[in-house]
């Protein structure tokens, strides 16, 4: 094997975010050389959300510059680049943008979704999924050649191209196109099973087959840094350039949750989940879809929405300091009151469907801890839900367990989690999507995935569940789940099935 996994060999993470671009540089060991990041703005207005992918390159190209300040660029081994999941443009054939991008969670396409469900169904049954969203970027492409502000309707002009947000920069590191990767065409319609765009389900929803990009699996290397991008970004000219994915499953990647069973569960906002297993798992209901990972596993997952936002929510302007105190206080309460804790307004998108669903709360918390420990406690039996719906899908859920994200760092909700769910949890010495992404840069270099997150992955802490206080507080999940089923928000089956794993 080459040096891939040494102190010597560095691997550079870019990861493009809602607020940030975000680049580290990391040995093959794991040890972090450097970080850097640079602000993102974007246009929220109603179901709509853009930014202006002009600044995407620049922002990217400071925070690489930055990150590798006192590296010798000759011990600079490749770099990989993950981006926000159904983010979408057009552009040039010089690949200049022609639109703004339409960030992953716009609504827009609301009106085109139905006729794309109904082309594609064939494919998006067999891919597991059953029906996009309108967030999803295939109904975004319809809007944009539909948008009659816009150069769909204008015309495009000759070789015009879809480009999902990654792909942008890595047209500008290489000084050309290269083709995308699948983790950011799946929500585009790409065929993860027979590994190519489904041309008759397109052509019948209008999308012309050369406005769509080439497309390899994830860890494939595109090309090698330009000249040009080599004086931008300060990476040697020449570097390898592989081919990322989405920013949840870069995440993934820098969790190392990637043997079958084992998932990383990312509370931030909202609570996301993904996992590992070795079949396609397919759900009914639609909220649960699989990326293919770079070493042809598969990779289940969804995302909730509700998440440590219920902070925000009900404790707004609270400071970090202030969250700390009310943590204490909670923590010495032994409240088990419930707040469902939904982070926004749009209702519930995992572990099931319910656009009109609201907040609610079981029991009488009295004063401000117990409502913030009712908070806490809902997110954690919801995640519990969650791993108990993927179960009831086929999904293997028994393997380790990985928290990451902001809400992680709060030391008591963690173990209250792990107390929840009934097992143990690993808390990682940095988890983020740049991570993730240096880890898959470093098998252009010679090293296998697994080879390269075992390596480079630290796990700082392990929580291991008391089993008094997962006793104690079976039975409140238990009266959540009915409390959802009373409300129309969860199907007998799945409850059946969620008190079914309960009984030890």
């Amino acid at each position: 094997m080459s040096d891939a996994l040494s102190p010597d060999a560095v691997h550079l993470g870019l990861d493009l975010g809602t607020q940030s671009a975000r680049a580290v540089a990391v040995d093959g060991t794991g040890r972090l050389l450097g970080a850097a990041s640079r602000p993102l703005t974007g246009t929220r207005d109603g179901v709509r959300h853009e930014q202006d992918p002009g600044q995407w390159w620049p922002a990217l190209a400071a925070a690489c510059r930055e990150a590798l300040t006192g590296i010798d660029p000759r011990r600079v081994r490749g770099l990989a680049v993950d981006a926000t999941s159904g983010t979408v443009l057009l552009a040039d054939a010089a690949g200049a943008p022609l639109t703004p991008g339409l960030m992953y969670d716009d609504r827009r396409a609301d009106a085109y979704t139905a006729r794309v469900n109904t082309c594609g169904a064939g494919v998006w049954e067999k891919l597991g999924y059953r029906a996009m969203q309108p967030s999803w970027a295939l109904p975004k492409l319809l809007w944009l050649l539909d948008d009659p502000t816009g150069p769909g309707r204008r015309g495009l002009p000759a070789g015009a191209r879809l480009l999902h947000q990654a792909d942008l920069v890595t047209w500008r590191l290489t000084g050309r196109q290269v083709a995308s990767d699948a983790s950011h065409a799946l929500k585009t319609g790409y065929d993860l099973i027979a590994e190519r765009w489904p041309e008759a389900e397109l052509d019948a929803l209008g999308v012309p087959g050369p406005l769509l990009p080439d497309v390899v699996p994830p860890g494939t290397v595109l090309g090698t840094v330009c000249a040009g991008a080599a004086a931008a970004t300060g990476v040697p000219a020449g570097t390898p350039v592989t081919a990322g994915m989405t920013d949840g499953c870069a995440a993934q990647i820098g969790a190392g949750a990637l043997t079958p069973g084992s998932w990383n569960s990312v509370l931030g906002t909202t609570l996301v989940l993904k996992g590992a297993s070795p079949h396609l798992v397919r759900d009914p209901g639609g909220v649960v879809y699989c990326h293919r990972g770079p070493d042809r596993t598969w990779l289940p997952g969804g995302a909730s929405s509700s998440g440590a936002g219920v902070l925000a929510r009900r404790f707004p302007g609270a400071s970090p300091a202030a969250l700390d105190a009310l943590t204490a206080r909670a923590a010495a309460t032994g409240s088990t009151a419930v707040v469902y804790p939904l982070a926004g307004s749009g209702g519930e998108r995992f572990p099931f469907r319910a656009p009109d669903a609201g907040p609610f709360v079981l029991g009488e918390p009295a004063g401000r801890a117990e409502e913030f420990h009712a908070c806490l406690l809902g997110v954690a039996l919801v995640e519990r839900l969650c791993l108990d719906y993927l179960d009831h899908l086929g999904a293997p859920v028994d393997g380790p367990l990985t928290f990451t994200g902001g809400g992680s760092r709060n030391r008591y909700w963690s173990q209250l989690r792990a107390d929840v769910l009934g097992r143990a949890a690993r808390l990682p010495e940095q988890a983020e999507s740049a991570l993730g992404m240096a880890v898959l840069a470093a098998t252009a270099s010679g090293a296998t995935l697994a080879e390269a997150a075992g390596a480079m992955v630290r796990v700082r802490e392990e929580l291991r569940p008391d089993p008094a206080r997962t006793a104690r507080l079976l039975p409140v999940y238990l009266d959540f789940v009915d409390a959802l089923v009373r409300r129309g928000l969860l199907t007998p089956a799945v409850a059946g099935h969620a008190r079914g794993r309960a009984v030890p």
